[in-house]
């Protein structure tokens, strides 16, 4: 045991005298950094010392990478912690629409694009005394003022009746739907449980060729719907559904914002056939063009002559 610690030691000495030269580093971290972070989950003794050589892309940094340190030197004040994304590249979490409110404040967050992220970050509950704070899971504190929390309470008790509406459509696809202030371009987005899987990691686990079932069903956590009360698809959707709740193009709209955000928010589709559907429905809208009078529809059963026919159209092959 005492060989071992000698050797891990002497490991993170060099590790940090090669990382006082940026471009051997640089070649360095390309090959191994996967095993720092793989360090980071396993060795609870050194996870400080490894974490002091990890490095991320971030929402700031451009194309250079930064380390956790130089993320800590340039936090705000009143800033609650490090914030971070994870996800399969750097492109999507860049696009993603949980950055959009903390970009907006010139909040910077550090993006982590490898599967073993999700596991080092399980045990790396913070730096320098500073929590980890993932922007995909709910509770995200972005560090409003009096004036934005009252703003945000009065479009809460405007837009309930909506939050009513698409929580009775969608069901237990959602634990809720609440109006949010993390986004900003976007018309919403789905977070997952503080506690709970994040999507990237969902994904992650579901791909596992031995995964327990049970543990998956466990662990996956129960999805917030947030929309954005200032977006003009949420504001009209709004007026649609004030004005009639039933009516089946709201019922549409909704589960097509659902299944965007799905998407957008780094899940995959439980039925991208019906997703299809929709997008095929607005694609006819949008062209001018109506449903084929031969089309039957989802919600009626097939008509008797049709089914008929059908048969008869069977046999006459037969004979053939």
């Amino acid at each position: 045991y005492q060989r071992r610690v000698r050797v891990i030691k002497k490991a993170i000495e060099l590790f940090t005298d090669i990382k006082e030269n940026k471009e051997d580093y640089k070649k360095f971290y390309e090959s191994f950094s996967r095993n720092l972070k793989y360090g980071i989950h396993e060795d609870s003794e050194n996870r400080s010392k490894l974490a002091d050589l990890v490095q991320y892309h971030s929402s700031t940094s451009g194309d250079e990478m930064v380390t956790l340190k130089d993320y800590v030197t340039r936090m705000k004040p009143d800033q609650k912690g490090i914030y971070y994304i994870t996800g399969e590249s750097r492109k999507a979490v860049e696009n993603s629409p949980f950055i959009e409110g903390l970009k907006k404040k010139g909040i910077e967050v550090l993006f982590m694009t490898e599967p073993i992220d999700e596991y080092a970050m399980q045990q790396l509950k913070e730096y320098d005394s500073k929590k980890f704070i993932s922007i995909t899971k709910g509770g995200v504190d972005l560090g409003e003022t009096e004036e934005e929390k009252k703003a945000a309470e009065e479009e809460k008790k405007s837009f309930e009746n909506l939050c009513n509406i698409i929580k009775e459509t969608l069901g237990d696809k959602v634990e809720k739907v609440v109006t949010s202030s993390r986004i900003v371009s976007s018309p919403a987005c789905l977070v997952t449980g503080e506690y709970g899987w994040s999507a990237y990691m969902e994904r992650i686990m579901k791909a596992q060729a031995l995964r327990d079932n049970s543990t998956t069903s466990y662990m996956v956590s129960k999805k917030t719907l947030e929309i954005n009360p200032k977006h003009p698809i949420v504001k009209e959707l709004k007026k649609k559904a004030d004005a009639d709740k039933s009516d089946k193009t709201v019922k549409d709209l909704i589960w097509l914002l659902f299944e965007t955000s799905l998407l957008t928010s780094g899940f995959t589709l439980d039925e991208p056939a019906s997703f299809a559907n929709r997008i095929h429905r607005m694609i006819k809208l949008g062209l001018s063009i109506d449903d084929d009078e031969d089309v039957v529809d989802e919600d009626l059963p097939p008509l008797e002559s049709s089914a008929t026919t059908t048969d008869e159209g069977s046999k006459m092959e037969e004979v053939d």
